[in-house]
């Protein structure tokens, strides 16, 4: 029962803690969105636009910034080879961005810095596409073509969810390309020192009132832009999972407990109705010690062969759950993950197990020690 509890509690634990692995956990995303409330003579409903100002106020106005990565997207693009073709997204990006968005390269590389500083037409492929594109050749080193512009394909990465379906640009030419303006709906930044959702939440509001002095809105208007703040949906759960946890464990050690006073009754009722044997025992010259030596060894080796079948069948339940949960995709809503690897860690087995079996031991030993010094008349007498 403890191992299937704590297994529970871990299954749920680790579901929805694995969501955060695909992002990176201490990442700031901020979208520009239109105004709702009219500011200093300026009127309401004006579309925030960010550029490259936004980063470089940033990085030298704000030290919880870490790294800052840009980011321009590019919506149903005709991406074709040859006579073949796909619909797809393009995602201009800068090279941090792999790390970011945490972009597994399964073949080739990702954007680097000399793809930036020279504008390079390349293109990293979802692993989707280039099926799709290519079947089963190698399309490193090949040429598509996306709005009559040839790119060449230095990478393919595999699309960890919907949300990743995506081929990525260097940001600079696509930026050249599509929006000479260098206007931006979203910029993504890190954060280093902050250890507290309230720390999270005043770096929020600080940052929000810095971008409304730059593009004039009222800081208290949501609309204007929006503020996703990963580090602290992280520390939130992680707060919520540390108080199931802790309430799974006061239960797991209740039903602990409970099977220590369980296994105590049985080995005090079980010495209590030998104790006429032991009196037979001390009348034929049997020593006390080894009466006591026989009572331990029995307690001994029953806690420990039945707490064995109970480890083998607790861990052998939650491995058959897992299983289950893996081939059925189960306690999994779209990508997002409830529940998974409802395991428990083998030292805990352990020590519940040694603690059982310690009990049963003296449960069997004083009630024994009392028996057996008894005078072989009285407890031959014994009922």
């Amino acid at each position: 029962m403890l191992i299937i509890l704590l297994a529970a509690g871990n299954g749920l634990k680790n579901g929805v803690t694995g969501n955060f692995k695909s992002n990176t956990k201490n990442k700031v995303t901020v979208w520009a969105g239109v105004t709702s409330k009219p500011y200093k003579g300026k009127p309401k409903w004006r579309l925030i636009q960010f550029d490259r100002s936004d980063s470089v106020m940033m990085a030298l106005g704000m030290p919880e910034v870490d790294q800052i990565a840009m980011s321009y997207d590019l919506y149903g693009k005709n991406i074709q080879y040859q006579k073949k073709a796909v619909n797809s997204n393009l995602s201009a990006v800068t090279p941090n961005y792999e790390e970011f968005g945490n972009v597994k390269i399964v073949n080739g590389r990702f954007i680097n810095e000399l793809d930036i500083q020279e504008q390079r037409k390349v293109i990293i492929l979802a692993d989707k596409d280039a099926i799709i594109l290519f079947g089963n050749d190698d399309p490193i080193g090949k040429q598509v073509i996306c709005d009559n512009i040839v790119y060449t394909i230095v990478g393919i990465h595999t699309a960890g969810s919907r949300w990743q379906n995506e081929n990525y640009l260097p940001f600079t030419t696509a930026m050249a390309i599509y929006n000479p303006g260098g206007k931006m709906r979203q910029i993504i930044i890190t954060v280093k020192g902050l250890e507290t959702v309230e720390a999270n939440d005043a770096f929020s509001n600080k940052l929000r009132q810095t971008m409304s002095r730059k593009h004039e809105f009222d800081p208290d208007d949501s609309n204007a832009i929006y503020i996703w703040n990963t580090l602290r949906d992280y520390m939130q759960t992680m707060t919520i999972f540390n108080a199931i946890t802790i309430f799974v464990w006061i239960i797991g050690i209740g039903t602990l407990i409970a099977g220590i006073v369980g296994v105590s009754n049985i080995m005090l009722i079980t010495v209590r109705e030998r104790t006429k044997e032991f009196g037979i025992h001390k009348a034929l010259g049997a020593k006390p010690s080894s009466i006591l030596r026989q009572v331990v060894l029995e307690s001994l080796v029953i806690t420990s062969m039945f707490g064995y079948i109970g480890m083998f069948f607790g861990i052998a339940l939650t491995e058959l759950i897992n299983k289950v949960l893996e081939t059925s995709g189960a306690g999994t809503t779209g990508d997002f993950k409830m529940f998974s690897n409802p395991t428990v860690d083998m030292n805990i087995i352990l020590s519940a197990m040694f603690i059982l079996i310690v009990a049963g031991v003296l449960a069997g030993y004083f009630p024994a020690r009392r028996a057996v010094s008894i005078k072989p008349i009285e407890a031959l007498r014994y009922e």
